[in-house]
């Protein structure tokens, strides 16, 4: 089997490649905008991201995904080295060590370890036996292992946005692969086990701090050092921001600021928004310079675009997301059905919670907008992810 085929058009999906085009253009345009009162120049960045991202795009399409069977464990391999190198020699940011510099650039190691664990995940899957309670443990074994270890690896930098998004990814995989109902009802009964630590961690740093009279934002770190809970305390601000804003910033002028001023944001649009560069939020800097282009550049768009700007978003990614699906089902071997689902939820993700996080429905973690979020190393990613979907698509015919 060849392994790069440049074919006619038939052989190409259309739709998903429409729709990236169509979110990455809005978020060129928009990032413009969020940054139209600052001297940066984001957007020209962003274009050379997706201009670069557009090559990595056609050459993963080209090429066979039946080849990240034999080659995957080494990919999975050389995305682990810079994830430890991150952690010795890597550049900080906002109290987070999650930056390779290059100089000109910053590489986030973080990013192609999405893409490495998904193929790991899947080569794994079909190369095991699943469906007795037996042959679904030694499966669990060798993913808690594969799945684990670069997740404890990012959880160290801290980045907590890129860890939450891989375990919807590796269960909806786990899912189709008919793994014991009785894993899914211990897995159930593990989240909630974990909300409830939380809860009661997030009590306790409460409670600690009213005890020492330590204010919630001048010592974050001192709760830290005194549990076993991997969580830094600006991590537990956000959390508490989101289900008691009342006790950690009754002013709503710290850790409340960016949601309040995304809510404003989203709420002032109406149904047609008032107008490209025209957002008062982001062009005054109520909704921060350094967030208005990445985590909240969905605030802007709703702002600046209204209802009918945000529903366009979502049609794009609805179409991205069902498609993605649809090539999952037209995929003739697990292998290829195991990558566009998991692609396909992993993105699903990143937009709800993205979404969400701006309107007040879960806690600000941070995680960007798929190709409307500035961002190098998330660009890449996303298009190399999306480019393993159209392989699935383009070879699905080679199968007699």
């Amino acid at each position: 089997m060849g392994l790069f085929k440049v074919t006619t058009r038939e052989r190409w999906d259309l739709l998903t490649p429409i729709a990236m085009v169509g979110l990455s253009a809005i978020g060129v345009v928009f990032i413009y905008s969020a940054q139209l009162s600052t001297p940066q120049n984001n957007w020209i960045t962003q274009l050379v991201w997706l201009a670069a991202g557009s090559l990595v795009y056609l050459a993963v399409s080209m090429l066979d995904y039946r080849l990240w069977l034999s080659i995957g464990h080494w990919f999975y391999l050389g995305c682990l080295v810079p994830l430890v190198l991150v952690l010795f020699v890597g550049q900080e940011r906002y109290g987070a060590q999650r930056w390779l510099d290059f100089g000109s650039f910053a590489f986030q190691p973080s990013e192609p370890a999405k893409a490495a664990v998904l193929i790991f995940t899947a080569s794994l899957l079909i190369r095991s036996e699943v469906g007795t309670v037996k042959q679904s443990l030694g499966v669990l074994g060798k993913l808690a292992l594969a799945v684990g270890l670069p997740m404890f690896l990012i959880m160290l930098q801290p980045d907590l946005k890129s860890v939450i998004v891989l375990p919807p990814m590796v269960f909806s995989m786990l899912y189709v692969s008919k793994l014991s109902t009785r894993f899914f009802l211990g897995a159930m009964g593990a989240f909630f086990l974990l909300v409830s630590v939380v809860a009661w961690d997030s009590y306790s740093y409460v409670s600690y701090m009213k005890a020492n009279n330590l204010d919630f934002h001048k010592q974050k770190g001192a709760y830290e050092k005194t549990t076993w809970i991997p969580l830094k305390d600006y991590q537990r601000n956000r959390i508490l921001t989101f289900v008691r804003p009342d006790v950690i910033d009754p002013s709503g002028t710290k850790d409340a600021w960016n949601l309040n001023q995304s809510l404003i944001s989203v709420g002032s649009g109406g149904l047609t928004g008032k107008g490209w560069t025209q957002g008062t939020q982001a062009q005054l800097g109520y909704l921060p310079p350094a967030v208005a282009h990445n985590d909240f550049i969905f605030s802007v768009i709703a702002e600046e675009k209204g209802f009918l700007g945000s529903l366009t978003v979502l049609s794009l990614f609805g179409i991205m997301m069902f498609n993605g699906i649809r090539i999952a089902a037209l995929a003739r071997d697990r292998f290829g059905t195991l990558l566009a689902l998991g692609v396909t939820v992993l993105f699903s993700v990143h937009v709800f919670v993205n979404i969400a996080m701006t309107i007040g429905l879960v806690p600000i973690t941070g995680i960007p907008l798929p190709f409307i979020s500035y961002g190098g190393s998330f660009v890449l990613s996303c298009c190399l992810l999306q480019g393993l979907v159209q392989s699935v698509y383009r070879f699905r015919k080679d199968f007699t």
